[in-house]
């Protein structure tokens, strides 16, 4: 670990001036590149400049950073409303109409800025919800620095900017990609992350979400311990660093994690015994810190969703700066691919776990002995106007059945369940017919796993 200074801004004004107000934004808004040092934002304004080749992205991609903050100012989100008795009834009718009788699903409306209401279907089944979890451990991150500096957002700043984190053990290992982009050289390269790479710890957050990287998670982890133990002294000298880590046996160091993150789950007003990561991300991690089960229920994360939108997650700056790590992952993929979001923003992220009974018997988001799929989404639509805003938690384990697109589907039933609440005065035709389908994946196509190695 040392203190490092992002090289490469040569050429940054220039490149931030030709990046037009319509800049595409995959996890962090694309002109964030000057503020956060994560030099994929550098590459993402060369595509829509046009001085870089690249794919471009849906219209509601298209936010700048200033334009990111929490929606949510009637109060501070820290309760639920009840269930709204007509809102359930719709929800729950349209599940079962359409064949989703068996999800779990928790749908905060909040497209009336006077009134929320929460519709809810087996909102307390707990489950597992995979890589979902990793909005545990970047709110346990954004705490501990709040803790640390809570009158000096700039010295949280300069900490996610210029402390440097190699991955090593903790890291090992992950089949996901994450892109590597040289500023200076222009050179990008999309692989996993390996032993030995280097980047900022804000990289290692969007590489953990953005990309939902297991490897980056596993190193986020590993910094939270070491935040937590060196305070103000991190990122402590090298030799501290290390000497540390090798002192820790795997049960003390688990304990330590597991007390860390229930501590941070209670003080923003979530449950531990509803909602926990439990666990490192990676089979290294959990060598190094002996970890216990993961699990959350929908009615949490829309919880943890709602007091994000309020600005009361932690604190405003923590809440904002979450919110615009979720703006979206490197494609939109599952629940957040279906057309009708095109010109929504969305905020999202989710997680998978299937199993084969016979390995190569069943295929991806297919597992015919396991087969679970999470979703969490904050949708504005449309983008800029946000006349509909709400938030969802979908949890699935349907055998068999490729649940990718299952999640797909139902997207365009709930945000059409969301319009019927909050018609036009005169309804056009709808943009995107119900039988439209994505011109891309419905899953990263960098994603090569068989059976996904999320935590147990």
């Amino acid at each position: 670990m040392k203190w490092g200074v992002l090289r490469g801004c040569a050429g940054l004004i220039a490149t931030m001036l030709l990046a037009a107000q319509s800049a595409p934004a995959l996890a962090y808004p694309v002109d964030g590149y000057a503020y956060t040092g994560i030099r994929r934002l550098d590459y993402l304004a060369g595509v829509e400049a046009g001085t870089i080749p690249g794919r471009k992205l849906q219209a509601g991609q298209y936010l700048r950073t200033e334009q990111v903050q929490p929606g949510w100012h009637t109060n501070e989100g820290v309760l639920l409303p009840d269930v709204d008795a007509d809102f359930a009834a719709a929800l729950t009718r349209m599940l079962k109409e359409s064949g989703y009788g068996s999800y779990s699903v928790a749908l905060l409306d909040l497209s009336d800025p006077a009134a929320a209401k929460y519709a809810a279907y087996n909102d307390d089944v707990q489950a597992n919800v995979g890589s979902v979890g990793k909005l545990l451990v970047v709110l346990a991150l954004f705490q501990t620095l709040a803790d640390l500096y809570p009158d000096d957002i700039a010295a949280r700043e300069r900490v996610l900017r210029e402390a440097r984190v190699t991955a090593d053990r903790f890291s090992e290992y992950d089949h996901h990609t994450v892109t590597f982009f040289d500023p200076v050289t222009k050179v990008r390269k999309s692989r996993s992350i390996r032993a030995g790479d280097e980047a900022s710890l804000w990289e290692y957050l969007d590489w953990m979400l953005s990309a939902s990287s297991n490897s980056a998670a596993g190193m986020v982890q590993k910094e939270l311990l070491a935040l937590k133990h060196f305070g103000t002294a991190y990122p402590a000298p090298k030799a501290d660093y290390d000497a540390w880590f090798a002192s820790m046996k795997p049960k003390p160091l688990g304990d330590r994690y597991l007390e860390i993150m229930n501590d941070v789950v209670l003080r923003n007003g979530l449950d531990p015994g509803q909602f926990r990561q439990g666990s490192f991300f990676t089979a290294g991690g959990k060598q190094k810190a002996v970890g216990t089960s993961s699990f959350a229920t929908t009615e949490q994360l829309v919880r943890y969703l709602y007091r994000l939108e309020a600005g009361t997650l932690i604190d405003a700056f923590s809440s904002r700066e979450i919110k615009r790590l979720l703006y979206m992952t490197q494609r939109r993929i599952r629940y957040a691919s279906h057309p009708v979001l095109n010109d929504s923003a969305v905020y999202f992220k989710s997680g998978s776990f299937y199993q084969c009974k016979v390995k190569g018997g069943c295929g991806k988001y297919k597992g015919d002995k396991t087969n679970r799929l999470a979703s969490v989404a904050i949708v504005e639509s449309p983008v800029g106007e946000g006349r509909l805003h709400y938030l969802v938690a979908i949890h699935s384990n349907v055998l068999g059945v490729n649940s990718a697109v299952a999640h797909q589907s139902l997207a365009l039933r709930v945000h059409r369940l969301i319009e019927s609440r909050h018609p036009l005065p005169v309804q056009p035709a709808p943009a995107v017919p119900d039988n439209a389908f994505p011109s891309v994946p419905v899953d990263d196509p960098d994603d090569h796993s068989s059976n996904t190695s999320e935590p147990q």
